[in-house]
């Protein structure tokens, strides 16, 4: 049975008339690691967002979204709480502007701990602490107590690790999360991000516009383009042997190190012309 299921979903902000998301389906197996490509624009964090039921209030959105049987669609605000955490988790891209800076780090951890789990104070402490040392945070007493601007931007990010599966959850979305690193930290982090999720044994919706990363980490791929799925399936298979033009042209243009010297390097539009 698919732990997370999703249907024509379809959304659209406003009174625009073209929809951000279009009749985009898929589903994802327990323990399972899905990787959504595509440029910016492609609707990847809109689909992220809907999954968590966190959309704005002028969105509309059709379609449903299933997860361990609960209904994500239309759910009331109780119920996603409810979800979120238990469920279903999320690593941002940019932790410094999803982390409280009024906040000790251990604190917020601990916070979204206690807001699922019956902890008292102490408990969730070393819980926490130990969750920190686990995401490979040296001297994690001190980061506990440390604001977010104290630490370093790789850090940041291993915190934000440890608050998505501090409640152990079946699912964990995480949007880009190492793209504001630099080469050396990113590599760390997505070890520590491998690591977590084979000990967790979570599913992984892994969201990215880096080819090589999402083939460190996923077992499947599915590209977007225009806010629709174009093409999708086991990552050698998509990436190796790509059917769409639109995939072609993502490929093509992440193998810079094939061009010949002194050649125009290639670009989407010479493998797909067509307009949404």
């Amino acid at each position: 049975m698919s732990l997370l299921d999703v249907s024509d979903l379809t959304v659209t902000f406003g009174r625009r008339r073209a929809p951000a998301v279009q009749g985009v389906s898929f589903s994802l197996d327990p323990g399972e690691r899905l990787g959504l490509i595509g440029e910016s624009g492609s609707g990847k964090s809109v689909t992220a967002l809907a999954l968590m039921g966190l959309l704005p209030d002028n969105a509309q959105v059709s379609g449903s979204v299933e997860l361990a049987g609960h209904q994500v669609q239309g759910a009331c605000d109780a119920e996603l709480s409810r979800l979120r955490g238990d469920l279903v988790s999320m690593v941002f891209q940019e932790p410094m502007t999803a982390l409280d800076p009024t906040m000790a780090c251990g604190r917020q951890v601990a916070e979204v701990l206690r807001l699922h789990q019956d902890l008292p104070r102490g408990s969730a402490r070393q819980k926490v602490v130990d969750m920190l040392q686990r995401v490979g945070l040296p001297r994690e007493e001190r980061v506990a107590d440390a604001y977010p601007h104290e630490l370093s931007g790789g850090q940041r990010q291993r915190v934000m690790i440890a608050m998505a599966l501090v409640n152990s959850p079946e699912l964990v979305i995480c949007d880009e999360p190492t793209t504001a690193l630099d080469v050396t930290v990113q590599a760390k982090v997505l070890r520590v991000l491998d690591e977590q999720l084979d000990q967790a044994g979570a599913a992984c919706l892994f969201i990215s516009h880096d080819l090589a990363v999402v083939s460190q980490i996923c077992d499947r791929v599915m590209v977007m383009w225009q806010g629709r799925v174009v093409e999708q399936g086991p990552i050698d298979q998509v990436l190796g042997d790509p059917q769409h033009g639109y995939t072609r042209g993502l490929v093509a243009t992440a193998r810079l190190d094939q061009a010949v010297p002194g050649s125009r390097l290639p670009v989407i539009e010479d493998f797909w012309q067509e307009k949404p």
